[in-house]
């Protein structure tokens, strides 16, 4: 049975010796550094005590429905013009969402055969340009002639396979967080699946924290297709380690002295503890409670209250 984490709130000798365990944190952003367009009060003020200790926080969001330089120009924002670049990740290449991992993963690790190499995508356009940076061609998404009714000529024209509407290229379905969801788009994605083509999810967070509740996520999209298909798809958001690899890949590491720190406990502390990091660092202000981190199946090796408690730690 996993071992119960360490509650840190408050004991300042404890944070001192858990945060001195690490040289990079790697921090998810809903509801660990902002909850939709609010900032949590001394977010700037904890990234900056970690840089001035020589750590490197590093930004991990799942977030589908942006794009990295616009994740880059929100995390700016945020920040006083003064701590903006040298505080926390701010180039394209220092943001890892779940829609950059996916179309790296479509372009370049499925093997897809030459004409099944096009994506029909539930989504936003955050996907779209990630699969345009990796030159990866595409239908759906925020195309408008996708967001209308399903009619009676669609049903027939789908179950003859009509190439007009079911295009035979289309080797993958990539499922995010899409604003307009309706029965055509899942009809469509449903179709191409059962033809052959692979299933995949940026990611499968069942909820959204924004403005202080929670709204619908990304996995909320996929769940009428799993029902229907009676199998998941691959997800390329945390816990998926091929997001994990990704950014060793790019900071070159060393995995025992980093740190995951989330508010979720079923995806962003179990990536970090099967991508075995040296810890885990639970926050009480997104998903995940206090009851979950410390009796459930997935639990960090410490939690929080909120990040600004660690700066308690002065």
């Amino acid at each position: 049975m996993a071992e119960s984490p360490r509650y840190l709130t408050g004991d300042g000798e404890g944070i001192r010796e858990f945060i001195d365990k690490f040289d990079v944190f790697l921090f998810d952003c809903d509801g660990v550094l902002w909850s939709g367009d609010h900032t949590f009060p001394g977010t700037n003020e904890t990234l900056e005590l970690l840089r001035s200790r020589g750590m490197h926080p590093r930004a991990e969001t799942p977030k589908a429905s942006r794009v990295r330089h616009e994740q880059q120009h929100q995390i700016a924002g945020r920040l006083p013009e003064e701590t903006r670049l040298p505080r926390i990740p701010s180039t394209t290449e220092e943001i890892f969402s779940s829609s950059y991992s996916a179309s790296i993963y479509i372009s370049r690790i499925l093997q897809l055969p030459e004409n099944k190499r096009k994506v029909f995508v539930l989504g936003e356009t955050g996907i779209e340009q990630e699969l345009r940076s990796e030159n990866v061609p595409f239908i759906g998404g925020t195309d408008p002639a996708y967001r209308r009714d399903i009619t009676p000529e669609d049903y027939k024209r789908i179950a003859a396979g009509d190439p007009e509407l079911l295009d035979p290229e289309v080797g993958v379905v990539l499922v995010g967080l899409d604003f307009h969801i309706n029965y055509l788009k899942l009809s469509l994605a449903f179709h191409y699946v059962r033809r052959g083509a692979v299933f995949l999810a940026t990611n499968i967070d069942s909820t959204l924290p924004n403005s202080g509740t929670f709204f619908p996520g990304a996995g909320s999209v996929s769940a009428p297709l799993i029902m229907a298909l009676g199998k998941e798809p691959v997800s390329l958001g945390k816990p998926n380690q091929a997001m994990m690899d990704a950014i060793e890949g790019k900071f070159k590491f060393d995995r025992s002295r980093a740190c995951m720190v989330g508010d979720r406990a079923n995806t962003d502390i179990r990536f970090g503890l099967e991508g075995k990091l040296g810890g885990t660092l639970g926050v009480l202000t997104g998903v995940s409670s206090k009851e979950d981190f410390e009796t459930g199946p997935t639990r960090p090796l410490a939690y929080l209250d909120k990040l600004s408690d660690l700066l308690g730690s002065n």
